[in-house]
């Protein structure tokens, strides 16, 4: 039984290519674009994804190193992004099989709180040790990656939707 939201069968997904896109959206995220805080976060947007899609495969373990990774990054208080990049995994886990059964844009609706509750994370342990408000721009950020999620899917997706082999003998 496939859920509504599938219109085929996937194949499995290459774990090369999963963490390699990991690594590019650890990688777009290093980039200095200076200070704009409603610049989505595209590696908590992968990480969301590949938790969604393969939860046994990238977990909360994967979630922690790359916040450390983004908090020695940002020069951030050790842990503010690895608690925030836990949560988030650990929710997207948690919701992963409903989630499965809609649609891209229903799902880019139900994920949008999660989105909202890391920045939300993110943003109430900077200000615990002094930091300035950043504004009403950093929610925007939340929306940019929710309004990615189908991009996201319809890229990460593609190499697993390739044809399978045609072999006379297998009924599928």
């Amino acid at each position: 039984m496939m859920p509504r939201g599938a219109d085929q069968l996937l194949l499995p997904v290459n774990p090369f290519f999963m963490w390699t896109t990991m690594l590019l959206a650890f990688a777009f995220n290093l980039v200095p674009f200076g200070r704009v805080a409603y610049l989505p976060d595209m590696l908590a947007l992968v990480l969301v994804f590949w938790n969604v899609h393969q939860p046994r495969r990238v977990g909360l373990g994967a979630a922690f190193v790359f916040g450390v990774l983004m908090d020695v990054h940002d020069s951030a208080v050790l842990g503010q992004h690895a608690l925030a990049y836990t949560l988030l995994s650990f929710f997207a886990i948690t919701i992963h099989r409903r989630l499965l059964w809609f649609g891209v844009l229903s799902q880019a609706l139900q994920i949008l709180p999660l989105f909202v509750a890391a920045h939300a994370v993110s943003m109430v342990v900077r200000m615990m040790v002094g930091g300035m408000l950043p504004g009403w721009e950093v929610m925007l950020a939340p929306v940019f990656e929710s309004l990615l999620w189908p991009v996201v899917s319809l890229v990460l997706l593609a190499p697993q939707r390739r044809p399978p082999d045609t072999d006379k003998n297998r009924p599928l």
